[in-house]
């Protein structure tokens, strides 16, 4: 195994929202009846926050959290490359998972603040 050098605490800090946030989403879709299939999946490309499934819908769920707006507000952070990306990883994971669905869906939950915002359908 790897060392990895010491986390600053800034990036801890970081961390520890980024985790939380995805806690809350994953509570806020199994409390209407989502069941969560993968989280912080991971291949080559990069990693998917959320996967969750209800009926015959398959959403891809990226969650962004920030503690302020000094840099944006956290939805403005899924810019079109990352929404790019986002659809290659969710090509990927359907490909190396064999999941399979009659409809696809990305959303975007964005944590500011204490509030939670589900953008479904997003992009």
């Amino acid at each position: 195994m790897a060392d990895h050098p010491p986390r600053s605490p800034l990036a801890a800090r970081r961390l520890a929202l980024g985790a939380a946030a995805e806690e809350r989403a994953a509570a806020w879709y199994a409390a209407r009846g989502w069941e969560v299939v993968a989280r912080n999946w991971r291949c080559r490309e990069g990693e998917l926050d959320l996967v969750v499934a209800r009926g015959s819908t398959l959403a891809f769920v990226e969650v962004k959290a920030r503690s302020s707006t000094r840099f944006g507000t956290p939805a403005e952070a899924v810019t079109p490359q990352k929404q790019a990306r986002i659809r290659t990883l969710a090509l990927t994971f359907l490909r190396e998972t064999g999941a399979r669905a009659r409809t696809l869906r990305f959303d975007v939950v964005a944590v500011l603040g204490g509030q939670l915002e589900v953008l479904e359908g997003a992009f």
